[in-house]
């Protein structure tokens, strides 16, 4: 009995209004409805705007959203992506509506930490006996993976212009503090089936990641095991072309010089990534970065090249060199 009366005497105070916000608020739904009880005249208004613009923007979300799923391997512009290799072999540059870097999926279909991926269709050149043979495919696709340089160092350094990685397909490559296997990922890419990537991490926590990246692709091979006692996997790892090294450790020229003494071959390619608040958060990281060339020299490792990681990572420096295994 209470709600009555004053149900009543709002219906009498806003009639006309409450009316048309009701009118109108039925085109909208049972939300405008409601509104138009309340309120005539915002009930109304709420009425027809929701009635004019819901339901095109909605049909139009839609189809949009329809388009963008359709594609699914979330670079947009799905056909209007070129692929052109890079200097690198092995590396690519996916030109569209942004450059991306990027490398051949070994395992298409497959995402490693949900990077996205581009799908590219080349039309195969077919002549002579296989252009009249119908089971020869006219279209076939490649598989493409991003490469983040925001999460991997060795993306930094190539989009900050390395000279070289000493690392190309069919080769072989020691990669010291590999971590869950992001960056590996695509040092397997880079490789191929031919080449193969010894992906040595400490941790067993990352290692568990590692391991199961590696089931897939086949060409890596994870040691969890330290890299201060290279000794203990002496029979996993052959001599390999290039090492690659992101330990972040105070010892870590040492580390890569013990490897190097192991494992790589004469004239073989020492890219490292040195985080400069890892060996001494004190002094500069210039001063940091020069200290550890010069013990990379007394490990008979030849600088070539340093440049920073400075927009993709802070105080962080790679260095690239040769090997030679006598001091002369």
């Amino acid at each position: 009995m209470a709600f009555t009366p004053r149900g009543g005497s709002r219906g009498g105070f806003g009639g006309d209004r409450g009316g048309r916000g009701g009118a109108r608020g039925g085109a909208r739904g049972g939300r405008g409805g409601g509104r138009g009880g309340f309120g005539g005249d915002r009930g109304g208004r709420g009425g027809a705007r929701g009635g004019g613009r819901g339901g095109p923007r909605g049909g139009a979300r839609g189809g949009r959203g329809g388009a963008r799923g359709g594609g699914g391997f979330g670079a947009k512009g799905g056909q209007k992506v070129i692929i052109e290799p890079h200097r690198h072999a092995g590396v690519f540059i996916a030109r569209g509506k942004e450059d991306l870097l990027v490398t051949k999926n070994l395992t298409p279909g497959e995402a490693v930490y949900g990077e996205k991926r581009i799908s590219v269709e080349t039309s195969a050149a077919t002549s002579g006996a296989a252009a009249l043979d119908g089971n020869v495919p006219a279209v076939t696709k490649t598989e493409y993976r991003v490469w983040n340089p925001f999460r991997s160092k060795l993306a930094a350094g190539i989009l900050g212009g390395m000279e070289d990685i000493y690392m190309k397909p069919g080769s072989k490559v020691l990669y010291i503090g590999a971590a869950s296997g992001t960056s590996v990922s695509h040092v397997a890419d880079i490789v191929g089936p031919t080449g193969t990537v010894f992906a040595v991490e400490f941790s067993h926590r990352s290692g568990r990641d590692l391991i199961n990246m590696a089931t897939h692709r086949t060409n890596v091979i994870p040691i969890i095991e330290d890299a201060r006692h290279p000794l203990k996997y002496r029979m996993l790892v052959s001599m390999v072309d290039c090492i690659f090294a992101d330990v972040a450790q105070p010892d870590q020229a040492r580390i890569v010089g013990l490897n190097a003494h192991l494992f790589l071959k004469t004239g073989g390619g020492v890219v490292i990534s040195i985080k400069a608040s890892c060996i001494d958060s004190t002094a500069a990281p210039e001063a940091v970065f020069a200290r550890e060339v010069v013990k990379l020299r007394e490990e008979r490792i030849k600088p070539k090249e340093q440049l920073t990681l400075e927009p993709f990572e802070r105080d962080h420096a790679m260095v690239a060199g040769i090997y030679t295994r006598s001091t002369a």
